[in-house]
């Protein structure tokens, strides 16, 4: 039996509910990929047709951005509540770099692209099983407090143009990771959950890298069509993005994944940096 393409897989993952078994998929998918690259019989990328929005659980209640409660760091429950939220970025992150994958597969790329989101799916499970076991680590668990319900509002907005997708999921949804992880961290540093830090630190080595592929390839494709990377940037930004990009920025890490400051500040709240 020939074994299912790239892209069917991407769906495979994409129309899984639950977060442990998405996860398991999509690691088991990821390794059968970068194992077939290693013995020189890479798997065939092909076609699918991925669903817009993928699969979820009954829980957690998804609600509007405005009627999540707020989290309050200091306490025990704000920081549960942040892991939860983290949860649920991670699980929406899975999907993503799947659906990147399954939805622009008829896209001309070359066999890198694929390597790298495939990478990032994998990495994304593993911050999500992370985490979930952080949860359950608190007698808690994925699942257990309402999330954001506008986590795939970008992916349904970019779901006819890779470039748009690639500028505002990894170039600024995960850029704005870069920025508020390190304070995070430090939460739960102080909170003396060393469990969580752990995972924390991992995500955060982890997530520069998947904000560089994000840049690689869009400005591979500004490239092919001779395209100017920072004024493409801006415009699709300000199309597919709702409102400003919100400082302060971590300058350091986004020129480590290739977002000069030039990229970001012009589309802030402010703009230029206080000086």
């Amino acid at each position: 039996m020939t074994a299912a393409s790239l892209a069917e897989r991407a769906v495979e993952v994409l129309t899984t509910a639950d977060g442990r078994e998405k996860t398991r998929l999509s690691r088991a998918h990821a390794a059968a990929w970068f194992a077939a690259r290693e013995a020189g019989e890479a798997l065939p990328v092909g076609t699918a047709r991925p669903p817009l929005r993928p699969a979820r659980p009954d829980r957690p209640d998804l609600l509007h951005p405005r009627d999540v409660p707020r989290r309050r760091p200091g306490s025990p429950q704000g920081r549960l509540a942040m892991l939860h939220a983290v949860a649920h970025i991670e699980l929406n992150a899975v999907d993503l770099h799947w659906d990147v994958i399954a939805r622009f597969a008829h896209v001309p790329m070359p066999r890198g692209f694929y390597d790298d989101w495939v990478k990032a799916a994998d990495e994304e499970s593993k911050h999500f099983n992370l985490i979930s076991d952080c949860l359950e680590a608190l007698d808690s668990h994925y699942g257990a407090l309402p999330a954001h319900a506008g986590m795939w509002r970008a992916a349904e907005d970019t779901a006819e143009d890779l470039m748009g997708r690639l500028a505002v999921v990894p170039m600024v949804l995960e850029a704005r990771g870069l920025d508020v992880t390190p304070g995070m961290i430090e939460h739960f540093r102080k909170a003396g959950n060393a469990r969580a830090v752990e995972a924390m630190e991992v995500i955060y080595a982890e997530e520069v890298s998947h904000v560089a592929y994000g840049s690689k390839w869009f400005h591979f494709l500004c490239g092919r069509h001779d395209l100017d990377p920072r004024d493409v940037f801006h415009d699709l930004v300000r199309r597919y993005f709702h409102g400003p990009l919100k400082p302060p920025f971590n300058e350091e890490k986004r020129a480590e994944a290739g977002l000069p400051p030039d990229f970001y500040w012009p589309l802030a709240e402010e703009p230029s940096p206080k000086g």
